[in-house]
């Protein structure tokens, strides 16, 4: 029956993508609100009930953990791997500033006025999670409304140096509270200088190694954000490309019907939902809901304002918007913040919700085409410019 219900759940998000597609809905969309919405009141109805199974039985069995493990890896190093792409401008550096540090700030002030006594890491998450960017939904976006080229740059590196800061932060922080724990991470994390002084320049082979550490790091519960950015950054000052494990079209099918789904269910079905929300008040989710939102919009402003338009009749208000984009990079960010047990299941459902409708905002304001497959390899997008 286990295995029934998880067959199920990945033919849900499949047929969910199909019919948002239908609607001019990206993926990720369509399996936010499925994730969101349609789950918990499967399980409420029909699974608790009447298959007389809880969501601690539904993610028992090793054999899924492995996969999700699998999955956490193969996604987190696919948002991490656009450090590797990361080029520092003025412009965006300008816009990235106020963009992260004025959310990051609401944030660090919601948890300590709002939400209850909680560790400081905690505390630090909630101010990361106000201030992320989701990098891939981003640059999907921008290309499927034929943003032009150099705005699109633009706005693309201000977004991975937003999340390059956010994931960073919290892999220092989480890394200061358990020092040797960094040891094996950062030990794996050289392993490209190892390989190069072995005269082992072959992407394909440091690539393979990256992703593979990441699955042991996240199966064996080691900082898997440090070994991810400490590898990709020595391999950029090696200059070796990144290769996807699997070739493009694959890859992009993984993780639209079975990586992301995976991840989406694994969360949502440990939490009852019911209950997580009458342990906030009204006041905790309307600010949990509205002030990310509205802080990461006031961010956008000041950085654009600060930076210039990137183009004549470029629309500050738009590219705001766009900017304040979640999506794929929160999800993981969540998962893994819930997992390690640093935050609620209340916190955790209200800022998906919040996710969902952040990342609904630019299809609601029109800002849309209908994109091939949210999942598409973000792969260097500056080489197609």
């Amino acid at each position: 029956m286990i295995l029934g219900f998880w067959a199920m759940a990945l033919v849900l998000f499949a047929v969910a993508t199909r019919v948002g597609r239908h609607f001019g809905l990206i993926p990720i969309v369509s399996q936010l609100l499925l994730a969101t919405l349609g789950l918990p009141l499967l399980m409420y109805f029909w699974i608790e009930p009447g298959w007389q199974l809880s969501g601690a039985q539904l993610i028992s069995p090793t054999w899924l953990k492995n996969l999700y493990s699998l999955s956490f890896a193969l996604l987190l190093g696919h948002i991490l791997s656009d450090v590797i792409d990361l080029r520092l401008d003025r412009q965006s550096l300008k816009i990235a500033l106020p963009s992260f540090c004025i959310p990051f700030a609401c944030g660090l002030a919601t948890a300590a006025w709002l939400l209850p006594a909680q560790p400081w890491i905690s505390s630090l998450a909630v101010g990361l999670l106000f201030a992320i960017t989701a990098i891939p939904v981003l640059y999907l976006y921008l290309r499927h409304i034929n943003y032009p080229t150099a705005a699109t740059r633009r706005l693309v590196q201000t977004a991975i140096l937003i999340d390059l800061t956010c994931w960073t932060l919290f892999a220092i922080a989480q890394g200061s509270l358990h020092l040797s724990s960094l040891l094996l991470p950062l030990a794996g994390a050289c392993l490209p200088l190892l390989l190069r002084l072995l005269r082992l320049r072959q992407p394909l082979l440091h690539s393979g190694c990256f992703f593979a550490l990441l699955v042991l790091a996240e199966h064996y519960r080691l900082n898997a954000l440090i070994l991810g950015i400490g590898y990709l950054l020595c391999m950029a000052t090696l200059k070796v490309p990144l290769i996807l494990p699997l070739p493009a079209l694959w890859m992009s099918r993984l993780q639209t019907y079975i990586a992301i789904p995976l991840i989406l269910t694994f969360g949502i079905v440990q939490i009852n939902v019911h209950s997580a929300m009458d342990s906030l008040s009204g006041l905790q989710l309307s600010a949990l809901l509205l002030l990310p939102i509205a802080s990461k919009l006031l961010g956008n402003w000041l950085g654009l304002g600060w930076a210039g338009a990137s183009f004549e009749g470029a629309s500050r208000w738009r590219e705001s918007i766009l900017l304040n984009i979640r999506g794929l990079s929160e999800i993981v960010f969540l998962n893994l913040l819930l997992q390690q047990q640093l935050i609620s299941p209340a916190l955790y459902f209200a800022l998906m919700l919040m996710g969902l409708i952040a990342t609904l905002l630019p299809a609601l304001a029109g800002m849309h085409r209908t994109p091939m497959n949210i999942a598409a390899p973000t792969r260097n997008p500056h080489a197609n410019s």
